[in-house]
């Protein structure tokens, strides 16, 4: 499932099980991993459907790095509830027994939207190719928004607040370089291209923070790999979106 969000090469960083930290007595951030997917999930959710209405014919570039950016936000949300499903979910039913029944729903609830997403992705494919079609479908993703904004709220409502209990300070569970980590172990997007969606409109202080989290080689990177999205992001958004 190798999706890769930057049209150009980026360097790579390789696993580092063991790598060291850039900044050893700074603890991870709190589920910031979590938190941050469903904020670039709603993010462009919101701002995709006036990407599809502004499409115009022959426009191959704009059609082309859509079509990109949705496949790449489509695979971060199946590696999202993947690693929820078979990470996260398993060890709160055993240390939460009594959030079995909200894990169960949630776990059914991300086939579902699985499923939503797989048909609106063949939509998109066909706004992208006859943009004379894409104003219904940009509804459909209005529609897809909605439906998964209901799930995210259960979870930050319901489930975030009982993890704070659940999970000792300084847990890597649900962190920004937790979810990194599974990233590179996985056959998903590159964690070079999670970044720098997953930190785009992010305050700059909170930046600094989120990276004094991570490894040193994702710290020197982190330049690059955002200058490299701007210039591609801008074809989608507009100059400073």
């Amino acid at each position: 499932m190798s999706c890769h969000l930057l049209p150009v090469d980026s360097p790579q960083v390789p696993a580092q099980p063991h790598a060291e930290r850039r900044m050893p007595d700074v603890e991870p951030i709190p589920f910031a991993g979590l938190r941050l997917v469903h904020a670039a999930l709603r993010r462009d959710l919101t701002r995709l459907p006036n990407a599809l209405r502004l499409l115009q014919p022959g426009d191959e570039a704009a059609a082309q790095a859509l079509q990109r950016h949705w496949d790449f936000m489509t695979a971060m949300l199946t590696c999202h509830h993947e690693q929820q499903d078979t990470r996260l979910w398993p060890l709160l039913r055993r240390f939460a027994p009594e959030l079995r029944l909200l894990l169960n729903w949630l776990e059914a609830d991300h086939h579902n939207l699985d499923h939503s997403f797989t048909r609106v992705t063949t939509l998109v494919r066909i706004a992208t190719r006859d943009p004379a079609s894409a104003w219904p479908v940009a509804y459909a993703v209005e529609e897809l928004a909605a439906r998964l904004e209901t799930h995210l709220r259960i979870e930050e409502r319901q489930l975030l607040p009982r993890m704070a209990g659940i999970f000792p300070a300084g847990s890597r569970i649900g962190t920004l370089p937790e979810l990194l980590d599974l990233l590179r172990a996985a056959d998903g997007p590159a964690s070079s291209d999670a970044l720098v969606w997953l930190l785009d409109g992010v305050d700059e202080g909170q930046i600094d923070r989120l990276l004094a989290d991570c490894d040193d080689a994702t710290a020197r990177h982190w330049p690059h790999w955002r200058a490299t999205y701007a210039r591609c992001s801008e074809q989608l958004w507009g100059r400073g979106c």
